[in-house]
């Protein structure tokens, strides 16, 4: 089992881009939530499929620590 941390950018024109920091170039979009969220899904499981083909270390976030800092400028 993998963690990944997925990133969901709200774009202008409608729908979400969506990236996977640990896995560079992994990026998908979906024109709402839930499909963004599962085209995420079906987007790392075909890059991990390659990394095992290529014999690639699969690295996830299961170690890593998020946190947001919101700061406010004077």
């Amino acid at each position: 089992m993998y963690t990944y941390k997925i990133l969901l950018h709200m774009e202008p024109e409608g729908g979400f881009t969506v990236t996977v920091p640990a896995l560079p170039g992994c990026i998908t979009y979906g024109e709402n939530l839930t499909e963004a969220i599962q085209m995420a899904k079906e987007a790392i499981e075909l890059y991990i499929e390659v990394l095992q083909e290529d014999d690639e270390i699969v690295v996830d976030d299961s170690n890593t620590l998020e946190y947001s800092l919101n700061l406010e400028t004077v």
